[in-house]
């Protein structure tokens, strides 16, 4: 089960950690949301320059501008990671015990580019993170039904080793597939420890539901989703 209010989606199990903020946002929800909501909790908001890539960074002081990349991991407290999407996926992480959070923009690029390992591998060589430990939550994106590919995507996937059964044939459509961007995900982070049952998300189809932006529905003219995670001490 998850909860809605004020224009973001939680996930019942981390908001059982008390110092843990966290949501997936609707297309109604903007930068000034996110002030109102945080006023008082002295947090400063980090954004990522998102490029699509397998960059992550991994934070120890908070930067004096923001960083390019497409996934940041952090020990701070008082420090908001957002992620802006609309139609990739969003994944948050935390460390319940060491107090450790990230945040991840995969979209298909990141994703064959493997930025969720590098993320997890990471979190495990700079702070001492074991995967089975992580608690990880999927926000809403482009819904396997929905997220049509061409050759070249699935090719590229082929050769970084990635699974083809997150690959389904159009059925009328030849050389076009739709992809599965929260199986490939999935199947990524149990494949390094993670605990199937530490996996938790939304399932909403961005490209299906009016309340979340979606780029492949309204091209450029479509907003974006902000997802964020951040610890208050």
């Amino acid at each position: 089960m998850l909860n809605c209010q004020n224009e973001f989606f939680t996930i019942p199990r981390l908001e059982q950690i008390a110092y843990l903020v966290h949501g997936f946002g609707t297309a109604e929800r903007k930068e000034t949301d996110f002030r109102k909501s945080l006023e008082g909790k002295d947090f400063r908001i980090l954004h990522l320059k998102q490029v699509h890539s397998n960059i992550v960074h991994f934070v120890d002081k908070i930067p004096d501008e923001n960083l390019r990349g497409d996934a940041v991991v952090t020990a701070l407290p008082h420090l908001l990671l957002v992620i802006k999407t609309a139609d990739c996926l969003p994944v948050l992480m935390a460390e319940e015990s060491k107090r450790i959070i990230a945040a991840v923009h995969c979209g298909w690029r990141g994703t064959q580019k493997k930025v969720i390992q590098r993320t997890i591998k990471g979190m495990e060589s700079h702070y001492g993170c074991q995967p089975s430990s992580l608690l990880v939550a999927f926000g809403p994106c482009i819904g396997p039904d929905c997220y049509e590919v061409g050759e070249d995507v699935r090719r590229s996937y082929e050769k970084a080793g990635l699974a083809s059964e997150i690959f389904r044939n159009h059925p009328s459509r030849e050389g076009k597939y739709f992809l599965d961007l929260r199986k490939a995900t999935r199947l990524q982070l149990l494949s390094l420890g993670v605990k199937k049952e530490n996996l938790y998300g939304i399932d909403s189809c961005s490209h299906c539901c009016d309340f979340l932006p979606s780029y492949r529905r309204d091209g450029k003219s479509s907003t974006r989703m902000e997802s964020f995670i951040g610890m208050s001490f």
